[in-house]
């Protein structure tokens, strides 16, 4: 499927006059795609389906937008446009899950933070206070 049906098929169970101008606030947020909305969205650069794959989700107009590993394979340039994203969605008022093994980069963007061991919950709380947290340092930063 092209981009431009990928992202539309994100509002497929929307019945409102408002896709259209959800699709330009998507393409806002990704302007990267705006000129890549009919092309297949399987030739795209891993970045830019990593983009896709968001902005589909937005267009259903979630309250919680899940987001696993968005970081994955991506080059660093790529990775930190993506978050700066990601955090742009949650300030507009989405609220965002994330996903990440990269611990700096999910603690520079949240506002609250879940490490987990072996499927259990081991520390929680405030990013900032987890960043400066001995263990988690210790861990996951490597400091």
């Amino acid at each position: 499927m092209t981009v431009e049906r990928n992202l539309l098929l994100g509002a497929y169970r929307r019945h409102d006059r408002r896709v259209r101008e959800d699709l330009e606030r998507i393409l806002g947020y990704f302007p990267a795609l705006c000129d890549k909305l009919d092309r297949e969205a399987g030739t795209l650069s891993g970045g830019e389906q990593q983009m896709v794959a968001i902005g589909r989700g937005l267009m259903a107009r979630p309250t919680l937008l899940m987001i696993d590993e968005p970081s994955l394979g991506l080059a660093p340039n790529i990775v930190d446009r993506v978050m700066e994203i990601v955090k742009a969605i949650n300030q507009d008022g989405t609220a965002v899950l994330l996903v990440e093994q990269d611990v700096v980069l999910a603690l520079d963007i949240a506002d609250r933070g879940y490490v987990l061991e072996n499927g259990r919950i081991a520390m929680h709380g405030r990013a900032s206070d987890l960043r400066r947290d001995p263990a988690v340092r210790k861990a996951y930063l490597g400091v």
